[in-house]
């Protein structure tokens, strides 16, 4: 179940909550490869792990969490290895979905289902049918996506509907994105060391603050996710502008 108060740990007085929290769940292999076990055991672990994070957001209030599942070049990785994760993410669909439903959270699909296996791409059409009404907390699940071929949709989509040059701006860009309807990211975590994009959220996290670990993601937990948005809520978010304490003379 997910707990609906903060836990003893956290107050609301000790974080500037963020509306939306995006985690680049990377490390899973590693952390089975370090272990003497196959990959999918460390994909399974990440899976399994999302549920901790998912109850780390209702008790501090975190109303959107993006995570990264399967990006649009994952596809190269070997057939033995996706056919893995497909299959764990549909238990992980079949065993979750109701009661995170009963629980009030809202899952939504960021991509395509393009070759994704239909029993696979059913479930996660069910999911997102049974859950769209909920508001307690969205969970957007980026599977098979990639930032750019966003970007392309969102012009196509654009081109498609006749409208003029001089009427795209930002807004109608934002607005023809899978994300269409979402608050950016205010923070973006990333696990297992690494430091890069890897083509997520590239358009919406203009402003977005980063936070990167060396902890692979099967053991980030939600004392490490409140410590990240401990440190987020340190940060002075400028959005291009000058520092409040620049304007104050300090």
């Amino acid at each position: 179940m997910i707990r609906s108060k903060l836990s003893p740990a956290v107050t609301e007085e000790a974080l500037t909550v963020p509306r939306h929290v995006a985690i680049i769940m990377d490390g899973n292999g590693r952390w089975a490869a370090e272990r003497n076990l196959p990959r999918a055991i460390g994909h399974r672990a990440g899976t399994d792990n999302v549920r901790a994070i998912i109850q780390a957001c209702v008790e501090c209030g975190v109303k959107v969490l993006t995570l990264y599942a399967f990006s649009t070049e994952n596809w190269q990785r070997p057939y033995d290895e996706i056919e893995a994760l497909f299959c764990i993410l549909g238990d992980v669909i079949e065993r979750e979905c109701e009661e995170l439903n009963r629980e009030g959270v809202r899952i939504r699909h960021l991509g395509t289902l393009d070759n994704v296996p239909t029993n696979l791409a059913d479930r996660i059409h069910r999911a997102v049918d049974l859950t769209a009404t909920n508001e307690r907390l969205m969970v957007n699940v980026a599977f098979n996506y990639g930032s750019q071929a966003e970007i392309v949709r969102a012009v196509q989509r654009i081109v498609a509907k006749g409208i003029a040059a001089d009427d795209i701006d930002a807004d109608v860009i934002a607005s023809h994105l899978d994300t269409a309807g979402i608050p950016d990211p205010d923070l973006i975590i990333r696990t297992a060391g690494e430091m890069r994009l890897s083509n997520f959220l590239l358009w919406q996290a203009a402003y977005a603050e980063y936070w990167c670990t060396d902890v692979y993601w099967p053991d980030f937990d939600s004392d490490r996710f409140k410590q990240a948005l401990r440190e987020y809520g340190s940060r002075e978010r400028r959005f291009g502008r000058v520092s409040a304490q620049g304007v104050n003379g300090a």
